[in-house]
């Protein structure tokens, strides 16, 4: 979801208390914290450099283009004589925030998915024998496209999208997330180190000691991946079609990375500007954004539940967030997010019992309304994805909302058909299955001794001496980047050659336009409101589907499909 928008579970930040080893000098009056501090439109680096200076403060990283710093200070009175300086329109104390216990590098997947994991460790593999028919009626398909219900759904695969437009090298895809395994198998042949970036710096507290990385540094290089969210997102966009695993929608683009989540996959306000600044000054054409900035849930610039404080901080993350989502879609870049996996209706939001969410306990009931946003997924000019599963009903988790929603893509949903409680195996095959990196799966022990995985919801796809691993997870942050791979096909098919950067372009309102055009018109699910008691959920997660078949607060403007996308006659543009 929007917080990690990750695979159903979500973690995310906007900053972080104290990470700073700082010594509080005589005379202060605090112990040092770190603050993002908004720039007013129009003022100059120097001019908010001096004033946060004169407040007690001083800037530690500043993003100029978009007119947003971190800096420290050790005054209790920093905000408060800050905020009141010409140049400065906002200021918000840094904290780190997410859904996990510090120290803990969570496995971003649904509750359910982590219980049964850990309950199947070592049970008799069947996940793989569902494709084997499809193999064998597809040879010239990747060895587990049998498995990849995703891509069938969405006709990605040899017969279909593959056909008529695999993605062109010159496109750039920006994955923003936990970081991206670039030496996985089946990734490594599209991406590209000499563009990649990572914007974090490793936090002990929450990332676990530096001492035990491997290579003993906060530093993570721009080809790692040390929590497996981004690894998986990148798969399910761009794996190549290389006789290896599976496939990605548009398995010729080029994937970059550009990190701006931490291992433990926490996210924060500063990063994540700073990476899509990078995006669009590098020439990125899509990029996906799985997950939301905390610690609030619901940002609202005025609820009468907050203090001045909150929502002065609250002010700021939307500020800041759009800044940079504007300076993206200005320079070219497509902006995808996910909806999120609160079950939650996001045109009607009326509570927030989840913010703010750090420090632990802190969290209270709080009213909210639609003038509330979750960033950035709710930003202006942001593609907002839903999860659909097999059966191609929304996902019991998936957020919705007329008006809100875009589009909807495959997400996996595990409680869909054919899963019983009794048979909880069967519901694996309805997850979405892409990329795992092997180190992460050695850490959190998903392989045995010999290589081989241990647990059904680990694939292993060996090619001679080559060997990679797939794991299967869900959420609306595995729905995001089907979309987004859509786009990568819509925008090497129909964009402009030449361009800045010496690759291909397509304004991302007509690539917006290309996508919700050619999406596959899905009604409301029937009955409506529609309840997921059969699928053994609580009332709390029944749907009312508004709108029509055209569109629809559940599917939007219908579930992509990337054969459509790229289809003569498909969408009149002139081609």
């Amino acid at each position: 979801m929007r917080s990690i928008l990750f695979a159903t579970v979500a973690i995310a930040a906007v900053a972080l208390v104290g990470s700073l080893a700082v010594t509080t000098k005589a005379g202060s009056d605090a112990r040092p914290a770190k603050y993002i501090v908004l720039y007013e439109k129009g003022a100059s680096p120097a001019a908010v450099r001096a004033a946060v200076q004169k407040a007690g403060g001083r800037i530690l990283r500043a993003n100029n283009k978009v007119g947003v710093a971190t800096a420290f200070s050790a005054k209790a009175s920093f905000e408060h004589n800050a905020i009141a300086a010409p140049s400065i329109k906002g200021v918000a104390r840094n904290q780190v925030i997410g859904r996990a216990p510090p120290a803990l590098r969570p496995k971003v997947t649904p509750e359910l998915q982590r219980q049964l994991r850990k309950a199947l460790r070592g049970s008799k593999l069947h996940a793989r024998s569902g494709g084997r028919k499809y193999a064998a009626e597809h040879p010239k398909a990747e060895p587990l496209a049998g498995l990849q219900w995703d891509m069938q759904m969405i006709h990605a695969t040899v017969d279909g999208s593959y056909r008529k437009e695999q993605g062109d090298k010159k496109v750039l895809v920006g994955i923003l997330d936990t970081g991206v395994d670039g030496n996985h198998p089946d990734i490594a042949p599209n991406f590209s180190r000499s563009l990649s970036r990572n914007f974090t710096i490793d936090i002990p507290l929450i990332d676990g000691p530096c001492a035990d990385e491997p290579d003993h540094s906060c530093n993570d290089p721009s080809d790692v991946d040390e929590n497996s969210h981004g690894t998986h997102v990148a798969s399910t966009i761009g794996s190549p079609i290389n006789g290896l695993g599976m496939a990605g929608v548009a398995p010729k683009v080029t994937l970059v990375n550009i990190r701006a989540g931490q291992d433990s996959g926490f996210f924060f306000l500063q990063p994540s500007v700073d990476a899509l600044t990078y995006a669009a000054d590098i020439g990125v054409d899509v990029v996906n954004m799985s997950y939301f900035i905390d610690p609030w849930l619901f940002n609202c610039r005025s609820n009468a539940a907050d203090t001045p404080a909150e929502q002065a901080e609250q002010a700021t993350i939307i500020e800041a967030t759009q800044r940079a989502l504007d300076y993206a879609h200005l320079h070219g870049v497509t902006l995808v997010a996910a909806a999120g996996n609160d079950h939650t209706n996001l045109a009607q939001v009326t509570t927030d019992d989840t913010s703010p969410d750090f420090p632990p306990g802190t969290s209270r009931h709080r009213d909210v309304n639609n003038n509330c946003l979750t960033m950035p997924g709710q930003g202006n000019n942001v593609i907002d994805v839903s999860a659909v599963g097999p059966s191609k009903r929304k996902a019991d988790y998936s957020n919705y909302g007329y008006e809100k929603i875009t589009v909807a893509a495959p997400g996996g949903w595990f409680r869909d058909t054919p899963w019983t409680a009794a048979n909880p195996n069967a519901g694996i095959p309805n997850l979405i299955l892409a990329a795992y990196p092997k180190n992460v799966a050695e850490e959190v022990g998903d392989l045995n001794p010999d290589g081989t995985p241990n647990t059904p919801f680990v694939i292993r796809d060996c090619k001679g001496q080559t060997c990679a691993y797939y794991q299967y997870i869900q959420g609306t942050s595995m729905a995001s980047p089907h979309a987004v791979g859509v786009v990568a096909l819509i925008v090497s098919k129909y964009g402009e050659h030449g361009q800045e950067h010496g690759g291909i372009s397509l304004h991302p309102f007509l690539a917006q336009a290309i996508l919700q055009a050619t999406a596959t018109s899905t009604p409301c699910m029937t009955p409506n409101p529609f309840s997921y008691a059969a699928f053994n959920r609580p009332a709390s997660f029944t749907t009312f589907c508004e709108g029509t078949e055209v569109y629809n607060g559940v599917y939007g403007n219908g579930i992509v499909d990337a054969l459509a996308a790229v289809s003569p006659g498909a969408f009149d543009i002139g081609n």
